[in-house]
């Protein structure tokens, strides 16, 4: 975990994610990128646009850059090294390609959670992200002055599609030192005996299981549910989810599991693409 990305809008769900960030750049000896999105007209930027405002668009990015420099100096950054970045770009389009760019193996992003008819119509760039980005993506819902995991639930259906993402969680958790507790969600549309569920769990981890982890089948009435109460009955302190990265109509009519968490979860949540 070398490189951390941190989008900032400056408000205090972005600070939250920053202060988490910060306590796994200090533990992980990591480095911070920083970075705020303006979001600019391309018609203000553009010195060959008739309606083109430099001025303008300049007093703007030196704003940004006056806010960069408050944050930075917080007391709990304090030894670390900050990349600053700004861009003018689509939120959750400029986080995604400045993860590649920055050859990034973490974003951090605060967020507040959607839903009803907002979170169907608008979506959250942090729901775009979990569901575009190809380096795990960490949402933080409040304020961690002591962020530390040592139970991870993972949840998934334990099938072959699953095997890379796994392996990454699993990457991610050794190097936090945390326990898996590996959990498939039993419904009612998808029922399986205990023993069926357990072969299947079983033949999954075939040579590729964790160093430290439990196995547990948990019944509920819909998969969400389920992985939200198991967390919570075992008071764990992450929730981790594949995400199948879906855009357009295919996203809208199947949906997520892992974008519905990170909208609805208390608990942080880290995905990693299938």
């Amino acid at each position: 975990m070398n490189r951390i990305l941190v989008p900032t809008d400056f408000s205090p769900e972005a600070e939250n994610a920053l202060k988490v960030a910060a306590q796994l750049a200090k533990e992980y000896d990591s480095e911070i990128y920083l970075l705020h999105l303006l979001e600019l007209p391309l018609d203000l930027i553009d010195p060959m646009s008739k309606g083109s405002e430099l001025p303008e668009a300049m007093f703007f990015m030196q704003m940004a850059h006056k806010k960069f420099q408050n944050v930075i100096e917080s007391d709990y950054l304090e030894g670390i090294t900050i990349h600053e970045r700004i861009q003018n770009n689509e939120a959750f389009e400029g986080i995604v390609d400045t993860a590649k760019k920055d050859n990034i193996d973490l974003i951090v992003m605060g967020s507040q959670g959607a839903s009803g008819f907002k979170e169907m119509v608008i979506g959250s760039n942090t729901e775009k992200v979990v569901r575009t980005s190809d380096v795990p993506v960490l949402v933080i819902k409040k304020d961690h002055n002591n962020f530390k995991i040592k139970d991870l639930v993972f949840a998934c259906e334990f099938t072959d599609e699953y095997k890379a993402s796994f392996e990454e969680a699993t990457r991610f958790a050794k190097s936090i030192n945390a326990k898996m507790h590996l959990l498939m969600v039993n419904t009612p549309n998808g029922f399986r005996t205990t023993a069926e569920a357990e072969d299947k769990m079983n033949s999954f981890l075939n040579g590729n299981k964790p160093d430290n982890y439990t196995l547990n089948i948990y019944n509920d009435r819909t998969i969400e549910k389920g992985i939200l109460n198991f967390a919570s009955a075992i008071d764990a302190d992450i929730i981790a989810m594949s995400t199948h990265g879906r855009k357009g109509l295919s996203h809208f009519f199947n949906g997520s599991i892992s974008e519905d968490l990170v909208n609805h979860a208390k608990r942080p949540v880290v995905t990693f693409k299938i």
